[in-house]
């Protein structure tokens, strides 16, 4: 059995000092005052005197290796011993080589695949725990609000789609009613049924221009009762509704 390491390094290698002071600030608060998390690089060491982490880099496996809690890229903050692994440094190795094919240096992001995710899976594969929380939890909570801002937005068209096609059915509902009135001849036994052909005689002009009906005595409306009497002007009405339902379909 050989112990597993884990080295935790403030990241201060944005090449400003302000903004590397910065970052240590942002630790120095979330971290060491309210034990939250910060912004850290890590490593893990097994066997040897080397650690092994994970970068970005155009070609090529992202994983290399360096002396251990001498990386000079970052400030070296503490280690955290991960426990013992039962594997011999012949298998560490092998996990190590099936670890540079998986991880090429193109793929590394911050949110979602950078160093700290690279050690989980090392430390995974290992058998020892995982990193503690905190090391890595501002990438975790930044790649969630992502993903969650991806997912409303994605729910938010289907929404929408569906809110225009069912509107576009009901629309054509609506035309399909009104083109076609109840069409009875002008006899003593229905002449109370006048109403309900005024009402989709209305109702076909409420659909294609938005018109309402007038409560005032205007000739439109007694036009309107006259449309009502003759068959004539009434098929003269549907036939431009019947034209603006095969525009619409």
């Amino acid at each position: 059995m050989t112990e597993v390491v884990l080295h935790i390094y403030d990241v201060t290698n944005s090449g400003s000092e302000k903004t590397n002071n910065t970052i240590m600030q942002i630790n120095k608060i979330f971290k060491d005052g309210m034990g939250l998390g910060g912004i850290f690089h890590s490593a893990v060491q097994v066997y040897g005197d080397d650690e092994w982490s994970f970068g970005f880099c155009e070609q090529g496996t992202g994983v290399f290796s360096c002396p251990s809690a001498k990386n000079p890229m970052y400030t070296y903050r503490e280690r955290v011993v991960l426990g013992s692994t039962n594997f011999s440094i012949f298998k560490v190795n092998q996990i190590l080589r099936e670890l540079s094919r998986e991880w090429p240096g193109h793929a590394y992001d911050l949110l979602s695949r950078n160093c700290n995710h690279f050690c989980d899976e090392f430390c995974e594969r290992l058998g020892v725990q995982k990193l503690p929380g905190w090391v890595n939890r501002f990438a975790n909570a930044g790649d969630t609000a992502v993903e969650v801002a991806g997912t409303t937005a994605m729910r938010f068209r289907q929404a929408k789609t569906e809110i225009v096609s069912a509107s576009k059915v009901a629309y054509r509902f609506l035309l399909s009613a009104a083109s076609s009135p109840p069409v009875a001849p002008d006899t003593p036994s229905n002449s109370g049924r006048g109403a309900p052909r005024f009402q989709g005689t209305w109702f076909k002009n409420l659909v294609t221009s938005g018109a309402k009906p007038s409560s005032s005595g205007s000739d439109a409306d007694k036009q309107e009762g006259e449309a009502v009497l003759s068959t004539h002007s009434e098929e003269d009405a549907d036939t431009p509704l019947r034209q603006n339902c095969k525009t619409d379909s």
